[in-house]
């Protein structure tokens, strides 16, 4: 890790068919973060059949394509990130504000990687119960709606994500980084969607969230976990 006050920070988004949110994603993480931070803000696109590219090259933004699933996505932003620090975000997850000096100083203070704590945007008590474990530190509770920070050279030690996971690709990387090194999770809050929760109904999402927590525990591969994800969650 590097103390250099030059540190900056490369912001690689995955998207698919994100036109409707893309714009208000980057206003908002452009409000929330300072004019010296931030080396680029890629998106790495995996397939949009929607006018998701047309919009990111509108708003000035780098955008690449990449095979269709997050973990090839995020892999290959990563591969042309020049940033000594990677931020991983979902589209539909906005940042807290000063999120790039928050993560800029835990970083100088030793932090190779690590996340912020999350809420939905939904006033749902169980919801709001379920985010307040993020708090936590701890495996179980680590997911990439939380978002990810982590120094490109560490990416790198521990090969990035695992693209053999077309889902659960940030928990099992997550639980890799737990093995080998020390993950902080920032009190600051990031909003994330809760969609899938009011489409599919708030019992039934995280019933079948903790069955692939589960099935993965128990020693279930990628294809058995992506199996069970298009059967019980595809909207």
């Amino acid at each position: 890790m590097s103390s250099s006050l030059s540190s900056k920070i490369s912001i690689i988004i995955p998207v698919l068919n994100e036109s409707h949110i893309l714009a208000g994603l980057i206003d908002l993480i452009k409000k929330n973060s300072s004019t010296n931070t931030i080396e680029e803000i890629i998106l790495v696109d995996g397939g949009s059949t929607d006018n998701t590219v047309e919009i990111a090259v509108g708003l000035d933004l780098k955008i690449i394509s990449s095979k269709k699933g997050r973990a090839h996505q995020m892999n290959t932003g990563a591969k042309i990130a020049k940033g000594e620090i990677l931020y991983f975000l979902h589209a539909d997850t906005l940042p807290p504000k000063k999120f790039d000096n928050l993560i800029i100083k835990a970083y100088k203070a030793g932090n190779n990687t690590g996340c912020f704590r999350m809420e939905f945007d939904s006033k749902n008590l169980f919801l709001r119960g379920f985010a307040y474990l993020s708090k936590i530190n701890h495996t179980l509770c680590r997911g990439g709606d939380q978002s990810l920070f982590i120094s490109k050279q560490l990416f790198e030690q521990e090969n990035g994500f695992d693209e053999r996971y077309l889902i659960y690709e940030d928990s099992e990387f997550i639980r890799r980084l737990y093995k080998t090194t020390k993950f902080i999770v920032l009190p600051q809050k990031v909003i994330t969607s809760a969609r899938k929760y009011r489409e599919k109904g708030w019992i039934n999402v995280q019933f079948h969230f903790g069955m692939i927590h589960l099935k993965n525990y128990l020693g279930a591969g990628p294809n058995d976990l992506y199996r069970y994800y298009q059967k019980h969650l595809v909207v």
